[in-house]
């Protein structure tokens, strides 16, 4: 697990049903633009994909808020991976563009929280520093 300083959160709440008018309206090329192949793979096995993928969009939201840039140059849709734990708690994984923005903020990971409704879905995510790094305390 991870632990120490929290340098960086993010939230954000999404509409389910935005989502899935999303998706109708676009198709794979929506889940192939914001989605990695595991999260689809994930997502689209379950009875109802639709508040599953707006978790794990408002997540990806999350975390770009935490890093302090939102979803552009600097850190991509794809940037982000969601992915289960052997607890089945949400972790986060970054490709290489994640990795080095994670490296520039002094940060050691990510932890997240994931929850949804019928109707929203949300999450928070922080990114934590090593608390022996005393650079930034």
């Amino acid at each position: 697990m991870i632990s120490g300083h929290v340098i960086g959160l993010g939230c954000d709440l999404c509409d389910i049903a935005r989502v899935r008018g999303v998706w109708e309206r676009q198709g794979d090329r929506f889940l192939e633009y914001t989605f990695t192949p595991g999260e689809r793979a994930y997502c689209l096995g379950m009875r109802d994909p639709v508040p599953f993928l707006a978790a794990r969009f408002a997540a990806k939201e999350a975390v770009a808020k935490a890093f302090g840039t939102g979803i552009g140059a600097e850190l991509g849709w794809k940037s982000i991976e969601v992915y289960h734990g052997e607890r089945g708690e949400p972790l986060v994984r970054l490709d290489t563009q994640g990795l080095a923005l994670l490296a520039a903020r002094g940060a050691k990971g990510v932890l997240l929280t994931l929850s949804h409704t019928d109707a929203m879905a949300m999450a928070v995510a922080a990114l934590v520093m090593d608390p022996r790094n005393q650079s930034l305390v």
